[in-house]
């Protein structure tokens, strides 16, 4: 009987840890998910929060994510996101050819979810069913997710009405995730609102701090009556929110917050930007999107020239402006105005295609200089969001899942990101 053949000693007496920490911090996901059960030493290591951390920013400092490197970066055009159903989330290569290759599809463990955002392979979630009213950070490829309580600033009352916006980001500078959570209060009749409240939450510690909205930083807070949800984009270290104020829609601003310094600032809006829009409409849709890495502003609307005698009639435009350079008001430029067909729009690539749900429910993107129009040939959804990279991280895997009543995450084509503990330390 032959004899067995001795295991390789893979522990730190055959390389100094420093060495093997270096070599792991450059692997796949995937791959360290099985290492985690080579021996103690090495699982030890895996999920320890400073090795998480550090294999996060060894991939946001490479040219393309890890993933990102298995297809040809001349190839494609970037990643799109979305949720296919209520319980599907799906990444899809957007090829240079202008189709799809799927590379993943997650069950969303929780059920009636909405997805808020999306960063450096992060997904932040708000869940109908939540009876906390709570919100989730989830990692879909290691299958591991937070939930994080959320209160109520003010006491219920039926003298005003709340609107909250939420934005999420990444503090390269700290190597943290940030939760901005602002809620604006509208009266009702005669009741004058309180100005609005923030607060942000920080993963590092588990914990929500109040932020202040002063007067200093943005002038016009008092003229605020909500911060819509959904404007929210990430841009030069600070979350970009478009500001309602009352009266005319021309004294709108946007609200910016800087996740390093954590101060709250204003910047206004392109003068008369909606001379072209039916003057006698005051609710007209305001998207935030980054547009060739500089902050745009979208406005959907009916045309100055509707007709008001005709009953029904399809005239809504959709502009879009371009600051060319961040901060400066008079660098604000029309760059195009697009068809009058925009029900939704979702973002841009990286190369400048327009995102867009047409009223027939089609989903589309449209070259923003030749005004080409490309069926994405994907269903309606609610949610869709464009990356550059897709990036894979192991954050959250030093935690456990806590939720009421999570749906267990599957990925497709029976993988499965193995996030049972291989050993008990």
């Amino acid at each position: 009987m032959s004899q067995l053949r001795r295991k390789p000693n893979l522990s730190d007496e055959s390389l100094p840890h420093d060495v093997v920490f270096d070599i792991l911090t450059r692997l796949p996901v995937k791959s360290l998910i099985r290492f985690r059960c080579v021996s103690k030493s090495w699982y030890s290591t895996i999920t320890n929060p400073i090795f998480i951390t550090t294999h996060l920013n060894h991939n946001l400092n490479q040219p393309k994510s890890l993933l990102s490197n298995t297809h040809d970066n001349n190839s494609h055009n970037g990643f799109l996101l979305y949720k296919s159903s209520d319980k599907e989330l799906c990444t899809l290569v957007y090829n240079s050819d202008c189709t799809f290759t799927e590379v993943s599809r997650f069950q969303i463990p929780f059920l009636a979810s909405s997805v808020v955002d999306y960063c450096n392979g992060m997904f932040f979630l708000y869940s109908f069913f939540s009876p906390t009213n709570a919100v989730y950070l989830w990692n879909p490829f290691i299958q591991k997710f937070k939930m994080i309580d959320v209160m109520h600033f003010r006491p219920f009352t039926v003298e005003y009405l709340e609107t909250v916006a939420f934005g999420f980001a990444y503090h390269c500078q700290n190597s943290d995730f940030k939760i901005l959570r602002i809620v604006s209060y509208e009266g009702l009749g005669d009741e004058k609102a309180p100005p609005p409240d923030a607060e942000v939450y920080t993963l590092s510690t588990d914990s929500w701090r109040t932020v202040e909205l002063s007067v200093e930083s943005v002038p016009n807070i008092g003229s605020i009556f909500a911060v819509l949800p959904n404007s929210c984009v990430f841009l030069n270290g600070a979350l970009h929110f478009v500001a309602y104020t009352w009266g005319n829609d021309d004294d709108n601003f946007i609200l910016s917050f800087d996740v390093n310094d954590e101060i709250f600032r204003e910047i206004r809006l392109p003068e008369n930007y909606l001379d072209e829009f039916y003057s006698k409409f005051d609710h007209h849709v305001h998207q935030l999107v980054v547009f060739k890495g500089m902050l745009a502003l979208v406005v959907l609307g009916p045309a100055e020239n509707v007709d008001e005698d005709e009953d029904e009639i399809n005239t809504d435009i959709c502009l879009i402006w371009v600051m060319r350079e961040y901060g400066i008001v008079e660098s604000w430029t029309k760059t195009n105005v697009l068809f009058d067909w925009v029900l939704t729009f979702f973002g841009c690539t990286n190369s400048g295609e327009f995102l867009i749900q047409t009223f027939d429910s089609r989903l589309v993107s449209i070259d923003s200089e030749s005004l080409k129009v490309n069926n994405l040939r994907i269903q309606t959804t609610p949610w869709l969001a464009y990356t550059a990279d897709l990036m894979e991280n192991l954050v959250l895997l030093d935690q456990h899942n806590e939720a009421e009543t999570p749906l267990s995450p599957e990925r497709n084509h029976g993988e499965t990101s193995d996030t049972s503990n291989c050993y008990s330390l």
